[in-house]
């Protein structure tokens, strides 16, 4: 129901996501990606390159005043995946952004504790009754939910620094992707 849904405006901390994960940084072969999303086909693209992220509550926040919506995280890089096949995967320090954003609200997210840990699963689009105003969806494993009300899609991802190797590659149960 729509009143179980909290405002969300955390402060971004810019400290880096401690995700347990023991890695090594590398240089990298590949340049960082960085992307805009005008439509759904953009985001979706955009929501590839960002499944499995992991975030911390702190890394995201909301300015009302300026209309965005921003988060840091740590992305799978599923393109480098297919490069060291058996032997775990590496993950990029990323930031992504939503603008014309008029409202935030989470669900199942405990908003105030900086140091929880999601996972992003999907970034999805439901158009409005005034197209193109509509809805961005960020889906968390656990059932985790941040919903913005958006003018229309305006989104940007960028790539913050080097890949480093990671011995755990996201693994999704049936109901979960």
């Amino acid at each position: 129901s729509r009143s179980s849904w909290a405002s969300a405006a955390p402060t971004l901390n810019e400290s880096p996501i401690d995700t347990g994960l023991v890695g090594t940084m590398t240089g990298g072969d590949r340049e960082p990606l960085k992307l805009a999303a005008l439509d759904e086909e953009d985001l979706a693209v955009i929501s590839a390159h960002m499944q499995d992220a992991v975030i911390l509550v702190g890394d995201m926040s909301y300015s009302k005043k300026r209309s965005q919506f921003a988060m840091l995280g740590n992305r799978f890089d599923w393109d480098g995946q297919g490069r060291k096949p058996g032997k775990g995967g590496e993950r990029r320090r990323a930031g992504l952004h939503f603008n014309r954003v008029s409202a935030v609200r989470s669900k199942n997210i405990r908003i105030g504790r900086d140091d929880a840990v999601l996972s992003l699963l999907a970034i999805g689009y439901e158009a409005g009754d005034r197209a193109p105003a509509g809805v961005i969806e960020l889906t968390f494993s656990g059932g985790g939910v941040v919903r913005l009300e958006v003018e229309s899609i305006d989104a940007a991802l960028a790539d913050l620094g080097p890949v480093w190797d990671t011995p755990n590659v996201p693994d999704h149960k049936p109901d979960e992707a």
